[in-house]
Parts: C-alpha cells; structure tokens; sequence
C-alpha cells in the first residue's frame, strides 16, 4: 500500500521498507554495535557538559528516536556529542556550580531553545542559513574545541588531585592519583589499539566492563578513587525547568545561537555522507525540525542538548546499517541498560570516561587539513585560524569563535560584492574574448572600451562598474563608445537599472553607442520594464558575442 506523499513528508518513518527477515538480521547487528558505544560515550559527555552522569543516557534514549522517526537521515547517530556536550558546559561556566539543580536547569533551557530554534528554521524553510558558516569556520572552531576538550580530560585521566592551573604552576607527583591515572591511561592505549584493529569493534563497552571488574576487584573506590558511582535506574520522568530571570535567559542567547549552528553542521556533515552513500536527496529542513525536536525532548527528560554523532553515525554505515530499524534496535539497548544494567556502571573509573571522550575526538583534531587549504584561499584560511585563536582564547566562551568567523567570513563576502571582477576584454587567437590585462591581447577598438562584468549589476556592484568607466574614458581621450559583455549578469535591481542608465546618458554626452551584448531575458525584461531599452542610435542590443564583434569591425571566424 502506497503512502500519501503529505503524510509521509511530516511522518516520515511510514516511508520506511517493509522489515525482512535479513534486512532485520543485519539491521540488529549496526544497532547493537552503535548501542555499545553510545552507552559509555553518554555518560562521559555528561561529564563534559557539567551534568549528573545519568542524563548523558536519559540525552541517548528519547532524542535518538525522535530524530530517527521525523528525519529524513535515518541512519544518523544522534545523542550526547562532544562539541554541544563541551558548548554546553563551557556557556554556563560562571552562572551555576556544575552538576547542580540550577546548572541543570540551564542547560535544560539550552536544550529547548536551540531544539525550538533549530526547529523553527526548519519549519520556514530557512536551512539555507546553516551555509553561512563555511567549512574553514567550522574546522578553525573543531580543532580549537577539540584541544579544550583534551585539556578538560587531562586532569581526570591522570587523577589529579589539584587543580589543573594549580598543577602546572607547581607539579608534584603526589597531586596525581597513580591508581586512577593507570585506569586512564591504560584503557586510552586499549581504545586506541582496538580502533586500529577493527572500527566496528565495540571496544568502549568491553573496556567499561574490563576497568569496572578490576577497579571493584581492588577495591579502588573504597581507597577514595573516583568512580561513577550509583545511577538511577528506570526511564527518565518529565522534567520542566523552572523559569529563568530575564538576565539568564539574555546570556543563554548567544550561547543558543551558536548550539543551534554547530549542532546542526555536525549533523549537516554526517548527513550529506549518509544520502550519497545511499543515492537520496538530503532534505536539511526535514532534520531540522527533527533534530530540533530531539534537542526540546532531550531537555523534557531533564538532560542536555544532542545532535548527530561523526562517530557514531559512520560507525553505523560502517556497521551495514540501511534503514532507520538499525537505530530502533540501538534504541532497545540503550533501554535496557537505563532499566537493568545501571549498577554495572558503578565502579568504572572517572579516568575512563576521560579516556574514551579523548578517543572520541581524536579523529577532530587534523591541523594539515587547514593548513592546506592556503593554497586555495589565504582569506578562508586566515579566516578559519582566526576562529581558532579566538575559540582558545574566549574560552570558556568559546562561541565567540565561531561568531568572530562568522561575522570576519561575511564581511569578506560583502567586500568580494562590492569589488566585482570587472575586465575589459580583448580577441585572443582562438577567437574567445579573454581578459586584455592577463593575456596581453590588443584592444577591440581604440575607440570602444570593452568591459565584461562577472556578477549581478545592483546595489553593490553598480558604483564599481560605473567608476570603471569613468575612470577608463578619463585616462584614455580616444574612447568613445563602450560594449558591455552582459552575459554573466543574471539579475539586476533598482539601483542596477539606474546605474545602467546612468551610463546611457554617459555614452549619449561622449557621441557614442552602448553595445549590450548576450543580455539575459529576466535582465532584459527588467530594463525593459524601466523604459532603459527603448531604441535609439546611442543604444545597440547584440543576442551573441559574434554578432557583437561583427559590429565592432571583428570577423569571429579569422
């Protein structure tokens, strides 16, 4: 039976095929694999965010389901992630004690709105704004976020005892805990090596259960070692926040913004990986509500914001995931663990959880990846450095990053609009019309100035045409007519018909004609529409660049 293409836009799990026998089979098995990481990887991202431990499963339960159901990118791992986990305990640093009730009662506010945000954009289409912040930005503020979230782990993966600035200021073996730092470092060469030998290898959870059966075996949390402790068992009860002064919501501002964006490029970079591989169209504005009402139902279980894993997600592909059954499966695990297998957790060492965060974000930290992009683009890249700077230097307010690039990348933007490429143009050999300046071809005529403009004529290009010509008829008395090799304009505005007219006036005071050439039908129309095309001996249209040339004197065959 056939779906109704509306309901199945807003319900899009009806879409899904029909399980069988064998696609269940290998659907159970990427589930199980990505359940196993993603519940030791909840808890220690709780920790990074400042939260009781238990939310990093209550934030891996319902928000996988939601954005698994109402997404279009089923094959996503959504849950607790490093850079929102670190985004969300670096933002409230200073406005409540991590791990208490008004701590998380602010990122709970942060979870509902970025999840009513992100899902807002969805809703009116707006997921063309997420393009705003270009892949230099994204990979400046990672590698930044990634290295204060190394140095965040630092401390608990060695056990120490002191503080980490007090640490480094005066070191002394006795401030580290050589019991928790062993738990630490041994189970990061474990996770390492495993990562080496095999991806889909569920090396986080046998590590978790290795260091739990050892540390209870030696009595380490007894001795003082830190531990995870006791968990509460059971499904996470409703939770709504109280409300908030009218100061607290104004510092969450900026910090929700900056969520919103991260969250979502991360996701936005798994996603596109997902629908190539499968040979769909991704629909960004889909998983943005979706991933939106993931983030609110996070905050309604009383955890932290979520978004689409990099890890998790290729693991899933990895793993021969190919439908959203594989998260449903993943789905159950994690269930089960909140319902039964809680107390396990109790004696695993705080050093591993530190372990497996920084396993988890090794693959974030690759600097030649920027610095190669010099050779591209030295603005892009000066501009994806400087978010790194900033990002290491504002934290703990390290969206500022990412609103320092951001702001550095669209003012570039809007210099490139208001300095158009703008050439005047001579007959090369083969008989193309290149750039005079670059190739050193001779003029077209020494009467006629001959430009070509590579962008829309309107509010920011207009001037910057207009004194081309001025300052081209000023330095060179000899010009009398000008040719405008019209086809890159493909939009024109108020101020553009203007300027064109302007320029009309201009030609008709030195004697001379205007050549349009190759203009397009929606340009055309518009000058039209103004009356700035009516005919006349100063103003001559040209349908081709030949037809051009034959005018100027020029036969484009010789």
């Amino acid at each position: 039976m056939s779906i109704p293409r509306t309901l199945s836009s807003w319900l899009p799990f009806l879409a899904w095929p029909r399980p069988s026998r064998e696609l269940l089979r290998g659907e159970f098995w990427a589930g199980m694999t990505v359940g196993l990481m993603l519940v030791p990887q909840g808890v220690a991202y709780a920790q990074l965010a400042g939260m009781p431990l238990v939310t990093g499963m209550y934030a891996s339960l319902i928000p996988m389901l939601v954005a698994v159901l109402w997404g279009s990118s089923v094959r996503l791992g959504v849950g607790p992630t490093a850079l929102t986990s670190l985004l969300t305990g670096t933002s409230l640093i200073g406005l409540a004690q991590p791990g208490s009730a008004h701590w998380v009662t602010l990122a709970v506010w942060l979870a509902l709105l970025s999840g009513l945000l992100q899902a807002l954009l969805g809703v009116v289409r707006f997921g063309w704004l997420l393009s705003l912040v270009t892949s230099p930005i994204l990979n400046g503020f990672t590698q930044a976020a990634a290295l204060l979230i190394l140095m965040s782990q630092l401390p608990a993966l060695l056990g120490l005892t002191t503080p980490w600035r007090a640490f480094l200021h005066d070191p002394s073996w006795q401030a580290l805990d050589g019991h928790a730092a062993a738990f630490g470092l041994g189970s990061l060469a474990l996770l390492w090596l495993a990562a080496r030998w095999r991806r889909s290898f569920p090396a986080a959870i046998v590590v978790i259960a290795l260091t739990a059966t050892l540390s209870w075996a030696t009595g380490f949390a007894d001795a003082g070692g830190k531990v995870v402790g006791a968990l509460p068992q059971g499904l996470p009860a409703p939770y709504l926040p109280g409300w908030l002064s009218w100061d607290e919501f104004s510092t969450l501002v900026m910090p929700v913004m900056v969520i919103t964006l991260v969250s979502f490029l991360e996701t936005a970079s798994s996603a596109k990986v997902d629908h190539r591989e499968g040979g769909t169209q991704w629909n960004e504005n889909q998983d943005l509500i979706a991933h939106g009402l993931a983030k609110v139902s996070s905050g309604l279980c009383g955890a932290f914001a979520v978004s689409a894993s990099f890890s998790r997600s290729a693991l899933n592909l990895y793993a021969g995931a190919r439908t959203g059954w594989a998260t449903l499966f993943a789905f159950a695990l994690v269930l089960a663990a909140l319902l039964w297998l809680l107390p396990l957790l109790y004696h695993v060492p705080q050093s591993v959880l530190a372990a497996i965060v920084i396993v988890a974000i090794k693959g974030l930290i690759q600097p030649r990846g920027m610095l190669s992009l010099w050779r591209v683009s030295r603005v892009e890249t000066a501009t994806g450095l400087l978010t790194f700077a900033i990002t290491l230097l504002s934290a703990p307010r390290i969206y500022w990053g990412v609103l320092t690039g951001l702001l550095v990348n669209l003012s570039h933007f809007i210099y490139q609009r208001l300095h158009p490429r703008i050439i005047e143009v001579g007959l090369h050999p083969d008989g193309t019309l290149r750039d005079r300046a670059l190739w050193g071809l001779g003029a077209l005529d020494e009467a006629v100035l001959a430009l070509r403009m590579d962008a829309a004529l309107d509010f920011a290009s207009a001037t910057a045409l207009e004194k081309r010509v001025a300052d081209a008829f000023s330095a060179r008395p000899a010009l009398k007519h000008l040719c405008l090799f019209a086809q890159p304009i493909n939009r024109i505005d108020v101020t553009g018909v203007e300027a064109f007219m302007r320029l009309l006036l201009f030609v008709q005071g030195h004697g001379g004609t205007l050549y349009l050439s190759g203009l397009k039908l929606p340009v055309q129309q518009t000058l039209q529409a103004a009356g700035a095309l009516e005919p006349g001996p100063h103003l001559l249209l040209c349908r081709s660049d030949g037809e051009t040339l034959q005018r100027l004197g020029h036969d484009p065959a010789n």
